[in-house]
């Protein structure tokens, strides 16, 4: 799901998006191509559930193929207030998937394809205000301002890719880390190009996290528990350490390759943490016994194991 905490009066390149989004949403011609993604991808109706549709009959028929729906049509604005909404497994599932319906076409080569990208922009712009203010250095480098417009510019290189994470809850949040990725990249590359010295700094212990590491465990997080790993309910693990995060990431990646059954997964995840959730306590809300829970948690390490041996060294 995406961040709706907007910091106020950030200004520059945010507060032109913005003017520009206004224009965006007044011209017809915009209306009618969103209308087209969500009936061709049939999520009008869930759309309506949450947002209600928007009655424009001076826009007249969308499409042909929209004959289901008179004198309706969708902006990008309901999809903006989607893709900021907040509030249960419902909306977040819906935010998912307007979001990969963008990317998807975001990534194409014709002229819709620049008007996805720009939604998408729109909608993630909380998130680069974020990522630019914790690239500004008060000892030097570029201003806001300039890491603001690189920032821009890279999530909406990202955007263009087509890079669609399927997990639920990841595709905002592998948007986020690749812009950051991207503008930590370029920043870098301004610095070497200035003659700055960046071997001794990446010498410097640092024992915090940094903003990437931070982004990817707070994708992790909200991935494990829309997946049930976290052997609580509501337990975000919001402490975990670093272990506990890469245990995760590893469970996830085998339940997307479809080495790991999810049950196989929480066998795994519940039982390797700091506070494992006991076996009767586990078999009892898998609806098993205690001998096939633990059986079935060591039949899934053998498959883990065997999955990670199968992947090829970088």
């Amino acid at each position: 799901m995406l961040d709706v905490q907007r910091p106020a009066s950030v200004g520059g390149i945010f507060n032109r998006l913005d003017a520009e989004w206004a224009t965006l949403c007044a011209d017809p011609a915009a209306r009618t191509e969103v209308t087209t993604w969500l009936v061709t991808d049939h999520l009008t109706d869930r759309l309506s559930a949450v947002t209600g549709p928007v009655t424009d009959s001076a826009a007249g028929p969308v499409t042909e193929s929209v004959t289901t729906l008179p004198d309706r049509s969708f902006g990008p604005e309901q999809l903006l207030a989607v893709l900021r909404s907040r509030g249960g497994h419902r909306s977040d599932a819906l935010t998912d998937a307007v979001l990969r319906t963008l990317l998807r076409r975001a990534a194409g080569s014709d002229r819709s394809a620049g008007l996805a990208a720009r939604i998408v922009v729109q909608a993630m712009i909380p998130a680069a205000v974020r990522i630019a203010r914790g690239q500004v250095r008060s000892f030097g480098g570029r201003s806001f301002t300039d890491i603001s417009s690189v920032t821009v510019a890279a999530l909406y290189e990202v955007t263009r890719a087509g890079r669609i994470h399927a997990r639920p809850g990841r595709p905002a949040a592998n948007l986020a880390l690749d812009t950051l990725r991207h503008v930590c990249r370029e920043l870098a590359a301004d610095r070497e190009e200035h003659g700055e010295d960046l071997a001794v700094a990446e010498d410097l212990p640092d024992p915090a996290p940094g903003p990437a590491e931070s982004v990817e465990a707070q994708a992790v997080r909200t991935a494990a528990a829309a997946a049930g790993l976290h052997p609580r309910t509501g337990d975000a693990e919001e402490a975990a350490g670093r272990a506990r995060m890469e245990l995760l990431e590893l469970v996830l990646d085998a339940m997307d390759s479809s080495a790991l059954s999810p049950v196989d997964g929480r066998a795994i995840a519940w039982h390797y943490t700091t506070a494992p959730l006991p076996d009767t306590a586990a078999a009892a809300r898998a609806g098993t016994t205690a001998g096939a829970w633990q059986r079935r948690r060591s039949r899934a390490v053998a498959r883990l194991t065997a999955s990670l041996q199968l992947v090829p060294a970088a």
